[in-house]
């Protein structure tokens, strides 16, 4: 069983007064809209494919991170262990500094400043550990999307940073089966769908809204019902608590829905992204020890395995 309640109260903020909002196909520094400038530093992990060179060459991908307020990319990638130098026939070392040449001058004429990082070991702890030390915001990473066989698999990048990522871990989907791979959608957050089950870690990710909100122009609050889902210490409903969440966003400009909905969280999750088609679905991460979160699924883990468009994770507190 569904119920939907739709929050059409949307307003524009200009300096200090409101205003109707119109809706058009320009950016939100055409319209005035508030950009965001808080000196925000990103992880981009990338292997210096073709779905990596898809997510850094894309123009709109860029701007969305410009407009949330990042202000500088730091480019990892990671050596395998087994590649070397004097590997016969290949010149890895070269294509290197040719791929990762490029990816700074599309970076920088975007206007964001880009350090590169070459490292061996494992990817996601290398990755994991740079984001903590240069202080990132946010990790960005590629899949290039579902397939059965993969996900059953535990040794994916992607997958091991969503179960142990220590900072909120961006999957940028990307076409597959394809020479030449585009992002699936290059306006990141335009759109964003948040799945919450009011834990602590849920508002944790409803939080990113205050960043996110420059690059946001609709949100759908999506919450799942489950016979186990614990009771609430007052007396609202989880309608009445998601029109609480939509009232925020609309004093930050943002077009929000709420839809709560019963079933399996994953699945429903799921089912939410096909009927609203969000740009990114946004979650929180269940708070689980190192050794849990090596080894078990959890609702977080199947989203960004299943989700057709980007998911936006954010974790608890931790370190790497």
């Amino acid at each position: 069983m569904i119920a939907k309640v739709a929050v059409t109260t949307v307003v524009s903020i200009h300096d200090g007064g409101f205003a109707d909002r119109s809706f058009d196909d320009r950016t939100n520094s055409d319209r005035g809209w508030p950009v965001a400038s808080m000196g925000m530093k990103a992880v981009y992990a990338t292997d210096l494919s073709a779905a990596s060179e898809a997510a850094i060459e894309t123009d709109t991908c860029l701007e969305c991170l410009d407009r949330i307020g990042v202000d500088t990319l730091h480019l990892v990638t990671v050596v395998p262990a087994n590649v070397h130098a004097g590997t016969p026939g290949i010149d890895h070392e070269k294509r290197r500094r040719r791929a990762l040449r490029r990816y700074r001058e599309t970076i920088e004429a975007a206007g964001l400043e880009v350090e590169s990082h070459v490292v061996r070991g494992t990817p996601h702890r290398r990755i994991n550990g740079i984001a903590e030390t240069v202080g990132a915001d946010l990790t960005i990473v590629g899949s290039r999307g579902k397939r059965t066989l993969e996900n059953r698999l535990i040794g994916s990048t992607t997958r091991n940073l969503a179960r142990t990522t220590v900072v909120p871990l961006l999957v940028n989907r990307i076409e597959r089966e394809t020479d030449d791979p585009e992002l699936i959608e290059g306006q990141l957050f335009r759109r964003v769908l948040y799945a919450t089950d009011f834990s602590e870690n849920a508002e944790r990710a409803f939080e990113a809204f205050s960043y996110l909100r420059h690059a946001t122009r609709e949100a759908t609050l999506v919450h799942v019902e489950t016979p186990n889902s614990p009771q609430p210490a007052s007396d609202e409903v989880p309608g009445d608590r998601l029109a609480e969440l939509a009232t925020r966003l609309e004093s930050w400009d943002v077009d929000a829905t709420v839809d709560v909905r019963g079933g399996d969280p994953a699945e429903e999750i799921i089912t939410a992204e096909a009927e609203y088609e969000p740009t990114t679905t946004l979650l929180g991460s269940r708070g689980q020890s190192r050794l849990r979160r090596l080894l078990l699924g959890s609702v977080s883990e199947s989203v960004v395995a299943n989700a057709r468009g980007n998911v936006f994770l954010v974790p608890p507190n931790r370190t790497a």
